[in-house]
């Protein structure tokens, strides 16, 4: 394999993980009920998306599944 002839240095290494970071997930309110949501998602309060009535209850709503520990 190809090796690096020369240390990279502190600041090239690190200006080029500085874009590796966490995003900020958005959160806006809901038309119907006015409850937190996360965007572009259905909201788990009503059921409703972009103002129309996608699901009937809460219950109805898929859950995401968690891993299971041994």
């Amino acid at each position: 394999m190809a090796e690096p002839k020369k240390k990279l240095s502190k600041t090239r290494t690190r200006s080029r993980r500085h874009q590796i970071k966490l995003n900020v997930v958005g959160i806006v309110y809901c038309e119907q009920c006015h409850e937190p949501k996360q965007r572009h998602h259905i909201c788990k309060n009503c059921g409703t998306y972009r103002g129309k009535k996608i699901v009937d209850s809460k219950e109805s709503i898929p859950k995401p599944v968690e891993p299971e520990t041994k």
